[in-house]
């Protein structure tokens, strides 16, 4: 596994929120270019896990997907 599988089955296990949105995030925005499924899919995680700690950063989060046409 890789030190982002690894760190985000950390965070999960301690039910981390705000840090599993960071690390999704990144995720997401590190590869959204040159793997739009990939990068969508990352920041789908950290959309979800923003909305369920009631995060601000769910709208940012849900405007790039929106715009990527994830939002139907």
């Amino acid at each position: 596994m890789s030190e982002l599988d690894d760190a985000l089955l950390a965070a999960h296990a301690i039910r981390d929120n705000s840090t599993l949105v960071r690390m999704y995030r990144q995720a997401g925005e590190a590869v959204l270019e040159t793997n739009e499924v990939q990068g969508c899919f990352y920041l789908t995680q950290a959309y979800v896990f923003a909305l369920e700690a009631g995060m601000d950063v769910a709208e940012d989060l849900r405007a790039v997907l929106s715009e990527r046409g994830r939002e139907a």
